[in-house]
């Protein structure tokens, strides 16, 4: 039998107010959803406008400084998510979301919309299911957090050699691996929130925080399956 970090069983744990759990995760996946939503609308305003492209993609110092908004924003987030208003909570994940939207715009000029829509349903079936996973199997997720934790740490830096090293195969087995570290991630963040929420130990705002957790899982397992199995264009 496996044993959490307070000695009892997991079977313990996830007998302990299921209920409430389980809507606070509703309202959880729902926040995510609404970011999710979000970031699709920004993306297909912005690539649908050459104006904005010119001022987003075409403009290399307001693109990658969007990136850094974007990391500033989350570790920003992360600190002041325990303190701060639901409200003001809520507008930095909307805005994060949004961020993404506009970064995400140079996707539609790199694949096919058909190709963009199915991977983006693959992804959806495929959290569905690993977040069914997380919310239900009785076995202790941890290691398995822990593991996929670290070894993205190794997908970062062999990404950035690839940027010099230009090789397709290396470029392939970083998106494969991509993908199964973030559909593990999206098991264990699940399994992680949903004893969060049962212990009774939540503050205001986990739903939100858990909300950007499952969010970012979604994007970048995404992303990686974009790259594995999207239609570029000619």
């Amino acid at each position: 039998m496996n044993y959490g970090s307070q000695g009892r069983p997991l079977s313990y744990r996830f007998g302990q107010s299921d209920a409430a759990a389980n809507d606070a995760l509703w309202v959880t996946y729902r926040w995510m959803s609404l970011g999710l939503a979000l970031t699709g609308v920004v993306a297909m305003g912005v690539a649908s406008s050459q104006a904005a492209l010119q001022i987003v993609v075409g403009n290399p110092i307001v693109f990658y400084g969007l990136l850094f908004a974007q990391l500033g924003l989350v570790f920003t987030f992360s600190a002041v998510a325990q303190r701060a208003s639901t409200a003001v909570t809520a507008a930095m994940f909307f805005l994060y979301a949004a961020l993404t939207g506009a970064t995400f715009s140079v996707l539609f000029l790199r694949y096919t919309l058909g190709s963009i829509a199915g991977v983006f349903f693959v992804t959806a079936g495929a959290f569905a299911g690993l977040s069914a996973i997380g919310l239900f199997t009785k076995r202790d997720l941890s290691a398995v957090g822990r593991f996929a934790i670290f070894a993205l740490i190794g997908v970062f830096l062999a990404s950035i050699v690839n940027i010099f090293l230009h090789s397709t195969g290396l470029g392939f087995a970083i998106n494969v691996i991509g993908v199964v570290l973030f559909a593990a991630l999206t098991a264990y963040d699940t399994q992680k929130l949903k004893m969060m929420f049962a212990s009774g130990e939540a503050h205001a705002n986990l739903p939100l925080v858990g909300a950007l957790t499952l969010y970012l899982d979604f994007i970048n397992m995404f992303l990686f399956l974009l790259r594995l199995g999207g239609s570029r264009r000619d």
